[in-house]
């Protein structure tokens, strides 16, 4: 049972004021899996210095000439500001995550509890906001997930400013009539797990919490969670995530020669699994390339419980993994494929299709389910199409990061450093497609 009753959306997007809607309102309005990752940093790398990045994929959207800076300021200010409440300390110690009790320890709670989001470095660059977050890793990771749903949120705000009351009814009654078709569509997938991965590129705070309800209501058993802590806390949901592109990135960076570097995602793996097991085993693989990393990887890996196929063509990686597993004396019905990369309801149906039956198959559907508005305004309104925005570790241990990707388009770092990695990872599988989200 929801706990707390569900907003007239339209109604509060046209009476809104920063004070009764604050984008970030809490520490924990962030992914599980930042929460994971933190735990590792602390332990065992707090200090390294770093730089995170903001970086719009989508260079036709000019930012800064669709959101106010004041306003962008204000909210970045007021999320700095937020610290663990006394409720949520006690849930993150005592809640279950993934069957384990005291999955953070006491420790890194009482670091937790007194942390705050560091100062932040804001400028204006051709029409885009430029935004870095500097300082040792442990301190400015956290910044990755508010900074997106900010910019997000304040770019739908824009949009909507000056919309009409009756408008913004029938744009949200259109949205939330698209999502209920949605997941009757997903529902008629019988064997289907499916979780939330959306916070990052949201519409906004409500429309994310009235999408996690709508799919716990209408899939059941079938949606597994949200990746969301506060929401997952709120709706009485398992909080669902692992770990990112950031830690091979900073260990790469950490490399003194091409072995090492060409080995570094081991070594993020062997870090992991002194901190966690069962299903927070997972591999994500794409950093430097999936066959590459294949290719290269240690008996032991092949163990782990499962992988997440992010950059690559999800029925390609998908089937590759499964010729790996098999060549590494492993049973693939008995391993975890996790999809999460721009998902639509038609890919979900097409790799279900695909999967099913031949591995434990789960989904984290991202923007599409939290920031679909397409077609829902009864006059165009282009600026409440999502973007791909992303915030990157840009620098690490005094060196420039790269992460290459199974995408050519989703490479980050600079030139030279790219044609570098590529020299020693390889190529192999790696191709160009459209990044939309």
């Amino acid at each position: 049972m929801i706990q707390n009753p569900m907003p007239n959306i339209a109604s509060r997007v046209y009476n809104h004021s920063f004070k009764l809607d604050p984008i970030v309102r809490s520490l924990l309005d962030t992914d599980i899996y930042k929460l994971l990752m933190l735990q590792t940093i602390w332990k065992e790398n707090a200090d390294i210095p770093v730089t995170f990045s903001l970086i719009n994929r989508t260079k036709t959207v000019k930012l800064a000439e669709e959101v106010e800076e004041a306003e962008l300021r204000a909210q970045l200010d007021h999320a700095r500001t937020i610290g663990l409440s006394k409720k949520e300390l006690i849930w993150l110690a005592g809640n279950t995550f993934y069957g384990k009790q005291r999955l953070f320890t006491e420790d890194f709670l009482t670091w937790l509890n007194q942390y705050r989001l560091p100062e932040y470095e804001l400028r204006v660059e051709d029409g885009q906001y430029c935004i870095d977050f500097k300082g040792t890793w442990a301190e400015v990771t956290l910044w990755e997930i508010p900074v997106l749903s900010i910019i997000s949120e304040l770019r739908s705000r824009a949009a909507l400013q000056g919309v009409g009351r009756f408008e913004l009814d029938v744009l949200y009654a259109r949205a939330k009539a698209k999502l209920w078709e949605k997941v009757v569509r997903l529902d008629a997938l019988p064997d289907l797990f499916i979780a939330d991965f959306g916070t990052r590129r949201r519409h906004s705070f409500l429309w994310q919490r009235w999408c996690i309800a709508a799919m716990k209501e209408g899939l059941g058993d079938k949606f597994i969670g949200t990746s969301n802590v506060l929401m997952a806390m709120d709706l009485d949901l398992s909080a669902i995530g692992t770990n990112a592109h950031e830690l091979p990135m900073v260990q790469a960076a950490m490399a003194n020669n091409n072995e090492e570097l060409l080995h570094s995602p081991y070594q993020v793996l062997q870090s992991w699994q002194r901190t966690y097991d069962g299903n927070l085993l997972i591999v994500l693989p794409d950093t430097y390339g999936s066959t590459t990393f294949l290719n290269n990887a240690p008996e032991w890996v092949a163990s782990w419980s499962g992988f997440r196929i992010d950059s690559k063509e999800p029925i390609a990686g998908g089937e590759e993994l499964i010729a790996w597993w098999k060549s590494k004396g492993q049973n693939p019905k008995e391993k975890l494929l996790i999809f999460s990369d721009g998902l639509t309801v038609d890919v979900i149906e097409q790799v279900y299709k695909q999967f099913n039956g031949r591995v434990r198959l789960s989904f984290g559907w991202g923007t599409h389910l939290t920031n679909d508005f397409s077609d829902c305004s009864t006059k165009p309104i282009p600026q409440l199409k999502a973007i791909s925005l992303v915030c990157k570790v840009t620098h690490a241990n005094g060196k420039q990061t790269v992460k290459l990707s199974d995408n050519f388009a989703k490479a980050t770092g600079p030139k030279e450093e790219i044609e570098r990695y590529r020299s020693v990872f390889g190529q192999d599988n790696m191709e160009s497609q459209s990044v939309l989200v």
